[in-house]
């Protein structure tokens, strides 16, 4: 297992190189340029939607969910530990500037996340069974042409590895139960095999159900728990955001158990950490979003850019201050029990237990929601009938991460996620002229972003 592990690593620092950074970073910024910091301006209009009921109504056209349903799915997938392990382990190895760089990945990544929706709406296929299969396969396959199937492909089969392989998701909840509860990795693995069936055997249409219930709550129920210790440490935030921006840019020196980071360090995992956070740049919430009931890319495309947004800006932010706030990011310690120990610092008794059910919640949403995007990868691959076969092979690969030891279960998550982005941001940077002319033949005299409907979803 240490040889597995030494070599995961070195494969991952690897694919997660100055290159990768380059192009993730680079891609997302010169979208947010060709969009005229759309994505910036008129992030408030998408996300009045979310509090406004007479803003949810569906478009016209065909689909298998409503656009907040495919929003909720695709939040679903993404809204992971990442927000509680990632942040943690991202400013275990690179300081509190990681957080940083991990903003930066999600502003730009709006960008990212907006033109993979759009392109996903107008590329998508419909199949005899009336699946709806969109995403980075199908805009590159229609968009670019026969000479680019080879891309197509090689993002089909860099899906299988993450989709099929043991998860981060499964990984995480078991580090959390046997710090805090000492269940054995086992039993964890059985119930989570169990519960992944459960959702998954019911296809879209449950999951998008259990998404549309359990983002909401899990997203209030985290921010609650985490805005006591907050006000606990009130005073002292201005000071943490200064040590975020001082350490994003000079690196952070030895204190205590942490043994420093340079930027470099700062930069890799923030960016490492980002996307995994908030998946924008990789392709993956596209594929949910081509299911959404609506003919109107530029308006899907609208409503799927705040997931970055709520993702990393919101949450992962939330989790970064109260480790730098309560000192514990000091101590050596990474993972869901570092950001438990710090929870318990002002909630002592109950704050292991807020992370504990927040893990779980978040963890769940995830591993559920993957399965969408490995079918989809099969669909692909081997056509629609590869679906259902794909699901049970789910069921039995994605919960084995929980008998992973934690630094082997992110070295292959930072593997398979820069194997994915790579086609994804060519892709992207190819077909962006669609997407900016899209955009602006559809916004022509100050069209709103999100017309408003009469039919509420």
């Amino acid at each position: 297992m240490d040889f597995l592990q030494r070599a995961l690593t070195a494969a991952a620092d690897a694919a997660f190189g100055p290159v990768t950074i380059i192009l993730i970073l680079g891609t997302g910024l010169y979208l947010t340029f060709g969009l005229r910091f759309l994505t910036i301006r008129r992030l408030p209009e998408t996300l009045r939607m979310l509090v406004n009921p007479a803003l949810r109504g569906e478009a016209k056209g065909g689909g298998e969910v409503s656009p907040m349903g495919a929003l909720m799915t695709g939040l679903s997938a993404m809204l992971g530990t990442g927000k509680i392990a990632g942040v943690a382990t991202a400013i275990h190895l690179g300081g509190p500037g990681a957080l940083f760089w991990m903003w930066m990945t999600a502003l730009v990544g709006m960008a990212t996340r907006y033109a993979e929706t759009l392109l996903a709406i107008k590329y998508r296929e419909v199949t005899p069974h009336g699946h709806y299969l969109g995403g980075t396969m199908y805009y590159i396959k229609h968009g670019l042409g026969k000479k680019w199937l080879w891309l197509a492909a090689a993002y089909a089969i860099f899906t299988f590895p993450q989709a099929f392989g043991p998860q981060a998701q499964a990984n995480t909840i078991s580090d959390m139960l046997v710090a805090q509860f000492a269940v054995p990795t086992w039993a964890t693995w059985a119930v989570l095999t169990v519960s992944t069936f459960a959702v998954r055997i019911g296809g879209l249409q449950r999951l998008t159900k259990v998404a549309s219930a359990l983002v909401p709550l899990m997203v209030i129920f985290y921010m609650g728990g985490s805005a006591l210790v907050l006000i606990n440490h009130f005073a002292d935030i201005p000071n943490a955001f200064a040590l975020i921006f001082k350490s994003a840019f000079t690196g952070t020196a030895a204190t205590g158990g942490f043994v420093g980071a340079g930027v470099a360090e700062a930069i890799r995992y923030g960016v490492a950490r980002g996307i995994f956070s908030n998946e924008a740049g990789m392709g993956t919430t596209s594929i949910a979003h081509a299911t959404a009931r609506s003919d109107d890319d530029v308006r899907q495309a609208a409503l799927s850019m705040v997931g970055p947004f709520i993702d990393t800006i919101v949450l992962c932010s939330v989790t970064g201050l109260v480790l730098i706030l309560t000192g514990v990011w000091e101590n050596g310690g990474t993972g869901a029990p570092l950001v438990a120990q710090a929870f318990e610092t002002v909630l002592p008794g109950g704050g292991s237990l807020i992370v504990t059910g927040a893990v779980l919640m978040f963890g769940l949403s995830v591993l559920w929601g993957w399965g969408l995007y490995g079918e989809r990868a099969a669909a692909y691959l081997l056509g629609e009938r590869a679906i259902i076969p794909s699901r049970y092979l789910y069921t039995i690969t994605a919960p084995l991460g929980a008998l992973l030891n934690v630094d082997t279960a992110w070295a292959f998550i930072d593997l398979s996620f820069a194997m994915m982005a790579a086609p994804n941001l060519i892709a992207l940077i190819l077909l962006s002229p669609v997407v900016f002319r899209t955009t602006m033949e559809r916004l022509k005299g100050g069209a709103p972003l999100i017309p408003a409907t009469a039919k509420s979803s």
